[in-house]
C-alpha cells in the first residue's frame, strides 16, 4: 500500500523580523502564501526507513535521516509507537533551497502520508504540534491556503483570502542558508545601529489579501530578510530589476531566498514577465502559478 500527499510551496507576501532571541530564532510576522508549485511525497511500507527523490534540484537532496521528511516519519512513530518502516519517496517540483520552504513541504507531506499509511487517527492538531517540532515552515506546509505565523513563524492565524492572484518565481542559481540569512540579517542590524522593532503584520496587507485587490497587495509586500539576502546574493538585484521592468506590479525576495517572487495583474501580464526574465539570463529557471493553494492533501492512496 502507498499514500501519496502533495504539498505546495509558499511566498511570504510580508516577512517582519525581530531580534535575535536568546534561543537563537527571531520573532516574526510571517504572512504566508501557498502557490500552485508542488512536491509530491509517497510513503510505501518498507522493511526499513528509505529515502528517494528525483525531479529538479534532487542531487541536492538529502537522502539520510537528516532530511525533514524522514524526521517527520520518525517522530510519528515516536508519537504512537511505529517503527518507521517506510520507503519515501519525493517527488520534487518545488526549488530547492530557495526560500519556497520545499524541505518543509516534503516534511508536511510525509507526516500526512505516514499518518494515512499507519492509520494512526492523529488529530489535525496532533500532527500541527508534531510539525512546530520539525521547523517553524511545516506547520504552514500543511494547512496551505495564507496565514500569519507568529512566535519563530510556527504559530499560525488563518487568513481569508477574496481572489486570486498571479506570480512569477525567478529560481537563482545557486542557493542561500536561511540561518546565514538570518545571521547577515543580525549583522546588518548590528553595523547600522539601528534597533530592531516588534514585528507587526500590516493591516493594509491582510485587507488587501481579504478583498483581493493585486494592486493593493502589490503596493504592501515587504521582506525584511531582502537586505540580507541581497547582500550575500548580489545578482538577485539584477532579477528584480529585470522582473519589474517587464510589467511586474512588485517584486521580492521570497523568504530567505534566492527564489525571487513577482506579482503580476493577470496572466497575460505574468506570462510577459516570466519571458522576459527568462531573456534576461539573470536566473536559472522561471515558473508562473497562482495562489492560494491548499495545504497537504491526499492525492492517492
Amino acid at each position: 500500500m502507498s499514500v501519496t500527499v502533495r504539498v505546495p510551496a509558499k511566498v511570504n507576501v510580508q516577512l517582519a523580523v525581530g531580534a535575535a532571541r536568546p534561543d537563537g530564532f527571531h520573532d516574526l510576522a510571517n504572512v504566508f502564501l501557498a502557490v500552485g508549485l508542488h512536491d509530491d511525497v509517497t510513503a510505501t511500507a518498507a522493511d526499513e526507513l528509505t529515502l528517494t527523490c528525483e525531479g529538479p534540484g534532487a542531487d541536492q537532496v538529502p537522502l539520510d535521516r537528516t532530511n525533514l521528511a524522514a524526521r517527520a516519519a520518525i517522530a510519528l512513530g515516536e508519537r504512537y509507537g511505529i517503527d518507521p518502516r517506510v520507503h519515501l519517496h519525493i517527488d520534487k517540483d518545488i526549488p530547492v533551497a530557495g526560500g519556497m520552504a520545499g524541505g518543509s513541504a516534503d516534511a508536511a507531506g510525509a507526516l500526512v502520508a505516514c499518518d494515512a499509511l499507519w492509520g494512526t487517527g492523529a488529530t489535525r492538531d496532533e500532527l500541527l504540534d508534531i510539525c512546530a517540532e520539525l521547523g517553524s515552515d511545516v506547520p504552514f506546509s500543511l494547512v496551505g491556503g495564507a496565514a500569519l505565523g507568529t512566535g519563530r513563524g510556527e504559530k499560525l492565524q488563518l487568513l481569508d483570502v477574496g481572489g486570486e492572484f498571479w506570480w512569477v518565481f525567478a529560481a537563482a542559481d545557486g542557493g542561500l542558508s536561511t540561518p546565514a540569512v538570518y545571521g547577515e540579517f543580525d549583522r546588518l542590524a548590528e553595523t547600522a545601529g539601528r534597533a530592531v522593532p516588534d514585528p507587526e503584520a500590516s493591516p493594509a496587507l491582510l485587507d488587501a489579501l481579504r478583498s483581493g485587490d493585486t494592486a493593493a497587495l502589490a503596493a504592501t509586500l515587504t521582506n525584511d530578510l531582502q537586505p540580507a539576502a541581497l547582500s550575500l546574493f548580489p545578482a538577485l538585484k539584477g532579477t528584480l530589476d529585470a522582473g519589474t521592468a517587464a510589467g511586474a506590479l512588485a517584486g521580492l525576495v521570497s523568504g530567505s531566498g534566492p527564489t525571487t517572487a513577482f506579482l503580476c495583474a493577470d496572466e497575460k501580464s505574468a506570462h510577459t514577465v516570466a519571458a522576459a526574465l527568462t531573456a534576461s539570463g539573470t536566473c536559472r529557471s522561471v515558473r508562473v502559478t497562482t495562489s492560494p493553494a491548499p495545504g497537504a492533501t491526499v492525492v492517492q492512496g
